[in-house]
């Protein structure tokens, strides 16, 4: 088990490939071949891609606000790849690469980002939650459907993101200590970005590390460099396993970084300084994986360019499907906020029905 190498108080930290693309760790690198590594990124590049192409579309004032997942794909693509079918995703709402993988829409991730209920609506068999926005609040939905999966006897995991700012939030701890003493099989991953909207880690907490947490809670606990896909794939395999295996819940540090702002709505040079980001660049986790996957001969800058330029029209024709369907409808906002529309709702819901009919002004 690789918790018990890079446990919460080792110190160290899970790497498999370095900034270059080079293989560190030879004897860790998980079991897909080239192709599956070569499908992953391609996940990790349709994520840029829609990300970018959504910022622009943000900006041009067609989307509401955004939460930009730029420099964040390993950390999601490689936690989500190593998820069965049947297990939940749990999202935060910085999850656009776990969301690809696991088989949601673009369309329905761009219908929730322009204001429509139907970016909630998942395909059938899709299992995950919707975006939660509350922060935290995701977390205990998560470790209540892992405690349901092991009172029905299913083999269903579940994995459950937050943010490095949520974990200062009472409902991370609260989950954390639940989910261990009715041992859950969930998995907790924290995509550390080392900022919480405005403000930086190191001013959130004074813990050395946010994977320590799991101390607290009694669980196992990792640090893992979330710009390594392969890094990211191992542990989050790894705490897979265990938890289907009966062995609880697992506590995985993503140490990455969020390139861009906090969401649309945010200036990151109001708090911290450019010459940081630039530091951060070179780790990115598209150029690392690139950089590996040309070494290995599957793939080439041409082949990367085209690639990104197919799925920006691509995004691009998906969005222009989503203005098409028209403003979101105020009827929705009754209809789907509930699965049985209370009674009070349903009285403001036949109000608003007569407004419409000019019965009442």
């Amino acid at each position: 088990m690789l918790v018990e190498q890079y446990g919460p108080l080792k110190g160290q930290m899970l790497q498999i490939m370095d900034e270059t693309g080079f293989i560190v760790q030879p004897d860790l690198v998980p079991d897909l071949s080239d192709e599956e590594w070569l499908e992953l990124y391609k996940t990790m590049l349709r994520t840029r891609t829609a990300d970018m192409k959504a910022l622009q579309l943000q900006r041009q004032g067609r989307m509401l606000t955004y939460a930009p997942n730029t420099g964040q794909e390993a950390a999601q693509v490689g936690s989500a790849a190593a998820m069965e079918k049947n297990d939940w995703h749990v999202p935060a709402f910085r999850e656009l690469g776990a969301w690809l993988h696991r088989g949601v829409p673009l369309e329905t991730v761009y219908l929730y980002w322009y204001g429509n209920e139907y970016g909630s609506k998942f395909p059938e068999g899709v299992k995950n939650l919707p975006i939660a926005v509350p922060i935290g609040s995701q977390l205990a939905h998560g470790v209540g459907l892992a405690m349901a999966s092991n009172i029905k006897g299913e083999r269903d995991v579940t994995v459950a993101y937050i943010g490095d700012g949520g974990t200062s939030i009472g409902d991370f701890s609260e989950a954390l200590n639940f989910a261990g003493v009715f041992e859950a099989p969930i998995v907790f991953i924290i995509q550390n970005n080392q900022y919480a909207i405005s403000v930086a880690r190191h001013k959130q907490t004074k813990a050395e590390t946010l994977v320590q947490k799991a101390v607290a809670a009694g669980i196992p606990g990792i640090l893992v460099d979330g710009n390594d896909l392969m890094a990211m794939y191992a542990a989050t395999k790894d705490a897979i396993d265990r938890a289907r295996q009966g062995g609880g819940p697992t506590l995985i540090e993503a140490y990455t970084y969020r390139l861009g702002a906090h969401t649309t709505s945010d200036d990151p040079t109001k708090y911290r300084e450019d010459s940081e980001v630039e530091k951060w660049k070179p780790k990115d986790p598209i150029k690392r994986m690139k950089a590996y996957l040309i070494s290995r001969g599957v793939w080439s800058e041409e082949q990367d360019e085209a690639f990104q330029e197919e799925y920006g029209e691509y995004a691009l024709e998906v969005f222009r499907k989503v203005e098409a369907e028209g403003e979101p409808k105020v009827e929705d906002l009754f209809k789907y906020t509930y699965k049985e529309m209370p009674a009070h709702i349903r009285e403001q819901y036949e109000e608003y029905l007569e407004y419409l009919e000019g019965k009442v002004e």
